[in-house]
Formats: structure tokens, C-alpha cells, sequence
């Protein structure tokens, strides 16, 4: 039985959890539930903090997880970045006072404080910055102002948090973070990982696209098939007016309104767009 470890709170859990109900897999019923067994689809879903689940899986505890790739590379664990799922985004950058340092290089000498400290040592290694790692548990941005830091490093998505505190943000991000499906380095997935991960796409894929279909006159099919090129092609079907087709495509759900009405301008009609809920390409 596959062990699968998932987010049991934050800003992850809620996604991971309906990404997994798509997918196919029992959802837990209560969020008191630790541990769900799915015998139907012989997997087991341990709920657990999302900061641990690298930890987890790196050791080789749990089979495959679902963490945040900040939280994957802060833990400085033997895991790999398996998957990128397309939610939980966010960057992960240094803060200081307005009118402080004015680049990352004068953070020498400096003392930061982050939730993070295996990222940002990492980090500050590469660019050889000397820095004191101050490890809090998290609000990091209070730390200037009560002493016991210079500078900050967190996770940032709109930045109004630290800007109320009257911090800046210095640099470009460090990270652009998102949530990740993790195993073990170097491990060699089995049937079980693999029929897992295909669910998953399948429905990162149909949240990308939607089925368009229309109907179109020969003399423009060509023109047409340009505008919907599809996944890998459409489907053609003959209608029973002379001379008109109908066709079938993917088309990503961004661009649908766009591809609609350049087919209406080129003569497609009874354009149809409907959802896609699952697929496997």
C-alpha cells in the first residue's frame, strides 16, 4: 500500500486535499483525522505538518508527499522535487528597516531572522554572505523592531505584512515557491507512485483546459485547426450539411474566450466550451 503524507493545515492542506478528492481518493471526513486508509485504491494518506513531510519522506518513513518546495529545500533533506502542482505559490525573499542596506551583499555582518534557517544559510553560502542566523517560529517581522535581529527572511506573497511593519524588500526573490510532490533522492518509483502521480496530472491538465467544440466550413478548416491545434490534433467529424465539418479540441482555459472569438470571426458557429474534470494524455 502506497503511504502517501499530505498537509493537515496552512495554506497547502486545503488544495492538496481537494486535488487528491479529484483525483479519485477518499477525502478525510473531519479534520481531526490523522490517517485515512483508501483500500478501494490501495493507498494510505498520513495528514501531518507540512514543515515534517520532507522530513518524512527523505528518511524514507512515508512513500511520496506534498510539501511546499520552500519547505523541501529549508529541511536540507535527501528528497527530490518530483511534481510542481500549481498552487500554493509564493516568493521567499529579505526584508530590512526602509532606508537600511540598499543590497544583499550588505547584509554581512548582519543578523537574520527567518522561520527558514536552512534555506537562507544556504543561500547566503552561495552568494558568500557572512550573516547570524536568528531562528524564530515564525512573525518574523517583529524582530527588528523588538532587537533581536537587522533583517528578516520569509515568505512573501503580497509583502503588505512586512511593509506594515516598515520593512523593504531587498533583492530579487530567493525562491519562487509552489506546492511539490517529493519522494526519496534517488528512488525508483514503483506502479503505485506512478498510477498516483498520472492521477494527478490528469487533473492538473483538465484544470488547464477545456473542450471547445464547433462547427466550421470546409474552407476554413485549416485556418481553423491553427486557432485550436489541440493537445496533439483535433477531432474531424463530417457534418450532414454539405460542405461544413465539426471539430473537436483542447484549448487552455486562459485563452478560451480569445480562440472563440477568433473562430466566430473566421465562420465557426455553435461554438460549445465544456469543463474537463479528469484525462490522461
Amino acid at each position: 500500500m502506497l503511504r502517501l503524507a499530505v498537509p493537515n493545515k496552512g495554506a497547502l492542506a486545503t488544495a492538496s486535499s481537494q486535488l487528491l478528492v479529484d483525483a479519485g481518493y477518499q477525502a478525510r471526513r473531519e479534520s481531526a483525522e490523522l490517517v485515512v486508509t483508501d483500500i478501494e485504491n490501495d493507498i494510505e494518506f498520513f495528514f501531518l505538518r507540512p514543515r515534517d513531510i520532507a522530513v518524512y519522506v527523505g528518511a524514507g518513513r512515508l512513500d511520496i508527499g506534498i510539501t511546499g518546495r520552500d519547505l523541501l529545500i529549508d529541511s536540507g533533506v535527501a528528497a527530490d522535487e518530483l511534481l510542481p502542482l500549481g498552487f500554493g505559490f509564493s516568493t521567499f525573499r529579505y526584508a530590512v528597516p526602509e532606508g537600511g542596506v540598499t543590497d544583499i551583499d550588505g547584509l554581512t555582518g548582519t543578523r537574520i531572522a527567518t522561520s527558514f534557517p536552512g534555506l537562507v544559510t544556504a543561500d547566503l553560502a552561495r552568494r558568500g554572505v557572512d550573516a547570524q542566523i536568528v531562528r524564530l517560529d515564525g512573525a518574523v517581522e517583529t524582530a527588528i523592531r523588538l532587537g533581536v535581529a537587522d533583517a528578516v527572511a520569509d515568505v512573501v506573497e503580497t509583502g503588505r505584512t512586512l511593509r506594515a511593519h516598515g520593512l523593504t524588500l531587498l533583492g530579487e526573490p530567493v525562491l519562487y515557491s509552489e506546492a511539490v510532490v517529493v519522494v526519496k533522492k534517488g528512488l525508483d518509483l514503483t506502479t503505485a507512485h506512478e498510477r498516483l502521480l498520472r492521477r494527478i496530472q490528469g487533473v492538473l491538465v483538465a484544470r488547464r483546459y477545456v473542450i471547445m467544440d464547433y462547427d466550421v466550413p470546409n474552407s476554413v478548416l485549416e485556418k481553423a485547426c491553427e486557432i485550436t491545434p489541440g493537445y496533439e490534433s483535433p477531432t474531424i467529424s463530417p457534418l450532414q450539411r454539405e460542405g461544413w465539418v465539426a471539430v473537436r479540441a483542447m484549448v487552455p482555459h486562459t485563452e478560451l474566450n480569445r480562440v472563440m472569438d477568433d473562430l466566430w470571426e473566421i465562420g465557426a458557429r455553435g461554438i460549445i466550451v465544456s469543463s474537463i474534470q479528469a484525462c490522461r494524455l
